[in-house]
């Protein structure tokens, strides 16, 4: 029997699993890292911590499973988007990563917009210029760090970068290269056209496969600290989004995902190339070779939870230490005393700016109709229905595309908790399903990993045989009118706060 591990370069720490050729997990593991934010909304990572991480997990799972490196036959790899890790002539790391939650490249983008032309972006890489993709990143370094810019030689994306710590390759794949404005997505290829305007070499850029083909091999030096041997193929891949979706099972018409992580979700399958004039939301390839996606993404959807938790919830916190659980469950069951609309109270979750639909890097988080009689479980209550809101927006484009949504998939903390199924099905108007895989991008690539070498026929094949829907969760009547009739106002809310989020911006 073969092994398939699976390695997902995250925001927060670096997750391992590893599987047989059935699609059967075995063991999993993360090694966790910090982020740094040198100045308000900058983010940015080392990538040694990365590849610290992934070795140290790709050892944890094979010595949890009793499974020699010898019996791995493919390696798969996802990871957050978008990222820009610069390296010089020895493939040394110039500076930290700059990530994709990074928002100091609004001039950045409006420079790429007036060079290339917003129509003619959409129509040469299918997305508009935002603050979140890798080439505002690019020409922002350019301008105010000349230096690491006249020393780089190669750009990877978070996962390609341990795909070069693994191998000594440059490669990439089509659907993390989606986000970094530089791919023609139609295409499938990097745009010539693109890369002229924004006087960005191609020989910068790695070579670019689909997500299941075999792009390299591990190294004989790499293979001494994985614990696999020299010569393991490591496949394409997938940006984590993409590679989620082939672990919930997105790979036919119809069956979208909703993934309350970090971020939020929402992501459609496309045998096409559709895009939303106004750029509202992503048109990216899929890991699926030949296909698309749509996708809609909050930026702080489980991150404003976090935050609360962080924040305010310290109470919360020290009772579930003493509890030993999750201080989220607590949270949540607060939550729950508050009915729903939280009687008049809105939350706008807009932490670190907002992407779909707004994309507005100014964007502030508020909580907006206080009164005497709000109490903390109201505030606990309007930040989840606040999130669920920020998720419906991403779903009505969708379906406004005329993409059919006849299945909900519902993946993430989001999906851990009852009364968040719960509301997500209320909010959503339609029924959300949970499926048995909630190992996400880490699985998803594991299954590209088994359709590169062998194990699998395809990729929808792969997915056929190893995810099965596990729980399904409907609308209420009541709770889903009385949501239609308050989701109108969250949109409301932010237009009114529009410009007053930018002063605010300028006065930090």
């Amino acid at each position: 029997m073969g092994y398939l591990l699976g390695i997902d370069v995250g925001t927060s720490g670096t997750k391992t699993l590893l599987c047989d050729d059935s699609g059967k997990i075995l063991a999993s593991a993360t090694e966790e890292y910090p982020c740094m934010h040198p100045r308000p909304l900058w983010s940015e990572q080392r990538p040694e911590d990365w590849w610290k991480a992934a070795a140290k997990s790709v050892r944890r799972v094979l010595a949890a499973a009793e499974v020699s490196g010898t019996q791995v036959q493919g390696i798969g790899l996802s990871g957050q988007m978008h990222g820009a890790v610069l390296l010089d002539a020895a493939g040394k790391v110039l500076r930290p990563a700059i990530l994709w939650n990074d928002q100091r490249t609004g001039e950045e983008c409006a420079e790429i917009t007036r060079k290339v032309g917003a129509e003619r972006l959409i129509r040469l890489v299918s997305n508009p210029a935002l603050t979140g993709f890798t080439a505002p990143k690019i020409i922002w370094v350019r301008k105010h760090e000349p230096r690491v810019y006249e020393k780089t030689r190669k750009i990877l994306l978070p996962k390609d970068y341990i795909r070069y710590r693994m191998s000594g390759e440059f490669a990439t794949e089509v659907s993390d290269a989606s986000g970094t404005l530089l791919l023609d997505v139609a295409h499938r290829r990097w745009s010539k056209e693109v890369l002229s305007a924004l006087q960005i070499q191609r020989d910068l850029l790695p070579e670019c496969y689909e997500s299941e083909e075999v792009s390299a091999r591990v190294s004989a030096s790499a293979a001494k600290e994985l614990g696999v041997p020299a010569g393991t193929p490591i496949v394409g891949g997938g940006g984590d989004q993409a590679a989620g979706a082939v672990g919930n099972g997105i790979v036919r018409p119809g069956v979208i995902s909703a993934t309350l992580g970090t971020s939020g979700v929402v992501f459609a399958y496309s045998e096409k190339v559709q895009t939303d004039p106004k750029g509202r939301v992503h048109t990216f390839c899929h890991a699926v070779r030949g296909k698309w996606h749509v996708m809609g993404v909050m930026l702080s959807a489980g991150g404003s939870f976090q935050w609360y938790r962080n924040a305010l919830g310290q109470i919360e916190c020290a009772e579930a230490e003493r509890r030993k659980c999750d201080p989220y469950e607590l949270l949540t069951q607060e939550a729950a005393l508050a009915p729903a609309g939280s009687e008049g109270l809105y939350f706008l979750p807009y932490l670190t700016g907002e992407r779909t639909p707004h994309a507005d890097p100014y964007a502030k988080g508020a909580w907006i109709g206080l009164t005497p009689r709000h109490r903390k479980e109201h505030l606990v209550r309007a930040l989840m229905e606040g999130v669920t809101y920020g998720m419906r927006d991403s779903l009505e484009i969708i379906r406004g595309m005329k993409i059919p949504v006849r299945q909900i998939r519902i993946s993430g903390g989001g999906a851990r908790s009852a009364f968040w199924r719960q509301m997500q099905a209320d909010v959503y108007g339609q029924p959300v399903s949970t499926i048995n895989a909630s190992e996400g991008p880490a699985f998803g690539v594991a299954l590209l990993a088994g359709v590169g070498t062998g194990a699998f026929k395809n990729v929808a094949q792969a997915c056929d045989s190893t995810i099965r829907l596990t729980s399904t969760t409907r609308p209420k009547a009541a709770a889903k009118k009385l949501y239609d009739r308050d989701y109108p106002m969250f949109g409301k809310l932010y237009r009114a706060l529009k410009e007053d989020f930018r002063e605010i911006s300028g006065l930090g």
